[in-house]
């Protein structure tokens, strides 16, 4: 939840005071009725003017059950999307407990227009605000340099961030991929992230890549698109989340079908001919102190309502 973190820091130089819970559980039962009690008991002595749970499924399930103060609650993808990798009763269940959630809301944030659409009610009152990116953290640098600081040679590098779930993020159809690419090009390698990258050092790595790589099942606004497009790395994606959306413009990037040989294709195009993308001055305007104020009118107008 870096992502979310990054978020609160943003809303805090926006002049937002905050105090941060950690739901320390989501699905022991015992323990997320702990984490119940100390969420009231937090609320209680510290009066906020609006809770707001930067995640669906228990998370803002148990912010709902908690307060009766106003509610904000941000959806992400995995609260609302079908879970492709996770059994179906418990995928069923985050995405019935967000939604929920939502009748309770006086704030409702979707970071794609897609995740507005899977709303099942509220959708009149809820905004699409993506996730920020961090320009202070994620900007271009000399490649050269980025490359001497991981360790890696000149040979041509696909990025690719499995995360926790590779199964979701289908690792199997980027290997596929690029597979095939190196068929063409031998040198070409395949780097994955695993969720073992220090977040600090993810800018380095992006601009040490040549193009990232994105193949998965189901996304909400996922937040390496921005971060990647910040750091100038050319982008090749299937049509998932608001990818589209978000590479408007963008050059060079593609979206291709979800297929081996296509994504491989669009691949060689890029890593071909290197440059670096234009996509620094295209998310500039989507900031996270940009969009944190954003979500500082939304706060406002539900004070300002009583």
């Amino acid at each position: 939840m870096i992502f979310a973190k990054r978020q609160a820091a943003a809303l805090e130089r926006s002049g937002c005071s905050l105090t941060i819970f950690h739901l320390a559980s989501r699905t022991h039962p015992v323990r997320v009725w702990t984490e119940y009690v100390r969420l009231r008991a937090t609320i209680r002595s510290v009066k906020p003017d609006m809770v707001h749970a930067m995640f669906g499924t228990m998370t803002a399930f148990v912010c709902a059950l908690a307060t009766t103060r106003p509610l904000a609650v941000t959806y992400y993808g995995g609260d609302l999307n079908p879970g492709a990798t996770s059994p179906w009763i418990r995928s069923f269940l985050g995405r019935l407990l967000s939604q929920l959630a939502a009748l309770r809301a006086k704030v409702i944030i979707c970071v794609s227009p897609e995740l507005k659409g899977r709303l099942w009610w509220r959708r009149s009152i809820a905004r699409v605000i993506p996730t920020g990116v961090d320009t202070t953290r994620f900007f271009p640098m000399n490649r050269d340099v980025a490359r001497s600081r991981v360790g890696w040679n000149d040979a041509p590098v696909i990025l690719f961030n499995a995360g926790f779930d590779p199964r979701r993020k289908r690792l199997d159809l980027a290997e596929a991929a690029f597979e095939l690419a190196r068929r063409e090009l031998p040198e070409l390698r395949l780097v994955v992230s695993r969720g073992d990258v220090p977040p600090h050092e993810m800018p380095t790595w992006m601009n040490a890549a040549d193009v990232l790589l994105i193949t998965s099942d189901s996304e909400g606004s996922p937040t390496v698109v921005h971060e990647a497009m910040a750091c100038a790395l050319p982008i090749v994606s299937v049509d998932v989340g608001d990818v589209r959306q978000r590479l408007a413009g963008s050059s060079p990037s593609a979206i291709v079908d979800r297929d081996p040989a296509a994504l491989a294709r669009a691949l060689l195009d890029v890593v071909r001919e290197p440059t670096r993308s234009n996509g620094p001055e295209i998310v500039r305007p989507r900031s996270q102190d940009v969009l944190a104020n954003e979500i500082m009118q939304l706060y406002e107008g539900v004070r300002s309502r009583g």
